[in-house]
């Protein structure tokens, strides 16, 4: 699986239903870190998700230093409004975590704060509060994905 998508702490079913739909479309693997704003048996996460839950390896976590400590050597690209440079300003690798947080907060100071080097963000108009979490999933990963000619996909 070329990359990994981590969310931090998500609150809304359907969008982690969708990213989960994405993620396995894609071979990507996701990882939960707790706490969630939903049971993982909730029926609107089920939906989104459709039947595509069996064929994906979700990790849980209670904590995003719990993720880090198990990947010390990989790369952990941080998405937030916050950052200075666009997603497309990096050369992804295979292995590489792109990392969301909650949809009401984003990520917190002290997870930007270690990663401020691969701090990303998706470009949009300056009104706007920000993008729904299942989209700007699928615009980062699609982009590693396109760097490395799509491995794996037809």
């Amino acid at each position: 699986m070329p990359f990994h998508i981590v969310l931090v702490e998500p609150e809304i079913p359907p969008n982690t239903g969708n990213i989960v739909r994405t993620c396995s479309v894609t071979g990507a693997k996701l990882h939960l870190v707790k706490p969630l704003g939903f049971s993982v048996d909730d029926t609107q996460l089920k939906r989104a998700g459709l039947d595509y839950w069996h064929d994906l390896d979700i990790q849980m976590y209670d904590s995003f230093q719990e993720l880090r400590d198990k990947y010390p050597t990989r790369r952990f690209f941080c998405a937030t409004t916050k950052a200075k440079q666009s997603y497309t300003s990096f050369s992804y690798r295979e292995g590489d975590f792109f990392v969301f947080g909650k949809e009401t907060k984003g990520l917190d100071a002290s997870i930007l704060e270690a990663n401020k080097d691969s701090l990303i963000r998706v470009p949009m108009m300056p009104k706007v509060r920000s993008l729904n979490l299942a989209n700007s999933v699928a615009i980062v990963l699609y982009e590693g994905l396109r760097q490395l000619d799509f491995p794996g996909l037809k």
